[in-house]
């Protein structure tokens, strides 16, 4: 099956992280996860257990320069990354690090990964976050710019959030865009913005792993 990352950035949905990391394993993945330090507010890595042969199950910041010093041939942890996975997996996905997706900013692992990442394979986004972050211009323009730097360039300007997902799909077909869902957040607001379901992130990690190369 798949060499999957599954990226975790500082939204409360960062919860389902063990949950999501055991419903990709036992659909036959390998998985590395790589976190923000926000996102290790949110849940415990030891529910994780203890991975596969190729190391982890859990990267952080920490792990990308771990000596006290660069050294000539030291590993670039984010390119090694890129070259081992088939898929990368953002869930959640908060409002900071979509921003910073979109203007290309690399100051963390997990951006630094996004940055290099090789763009013939597929990244999955599920973005969670409050539902007037998630109705801001500012969520709207950063995925349009996502669109802009990935898609075919024809997407157009007249496009809402509703439509996202499938302006994704026609005009940006290996940039999948989950969107969030609505109910009851952890804040207590009512709205659009919770991360969508395990199941439903699962599902899509299961139909792209279908197309990638088998070793």
């Amino acid at each position: 099956m798949a060499r999957i990352i599954l990226g975790v950035t500082g939204s409360v949905a960062a919860i389902r992280t063990p949950a999501l990391y055991s419903a990709l394993r036992a659909g036959g993945h390998s998985v590395r996860v790589v976190a923000t330090e926000p996102a290790l507010y949110f849940f415990d890595p030891a529910e994780l257990g203890p991975g596969d042969p190729s190391g982890g199950p859990l990267y952080c910041d920490a792990d990308e320069w771990p000596g006290p010093r660069y050294r000539r041939d030291d590993l670039v942890l984010h390119i090694v990354f890129r070259q081992w996975a088939d898929l990368l997996i953002v869930a959640p996905l908060d409002a900071n690090t979509l921003a910073k997706f979109a203007l290309g900013l690399a100051d963390n692992f997990l951006t630094c990964v996004f940055r290099a990442w090789d763009f013939a394979r597929p990244v999955i986004l599920a973005p969670a976050m409050n539902t007037l972050m998630w109705r801001s211009p500012a969520t709207r323009r950063h995925l349009r710019q996502l669109l802009d730097d990935r898609g075919d360039g024809r997407a157009g300007d007249s496009w809402t959030l509703d439509e996202a997902a499938d302006v994704f799909a026609r005009h940006s077909p290996r940039l999948v865009l989950i969107p969030p869902q609505a109910k009851r957040l952890a804040c207590g607001d009512v709205g659009v913005g919770a991360m969508a379901e395990v199941a439903t992130l699962a599902e899509a990690v299961r139909l792209w792993a279908e197309q990638a190369p088998q070793p």
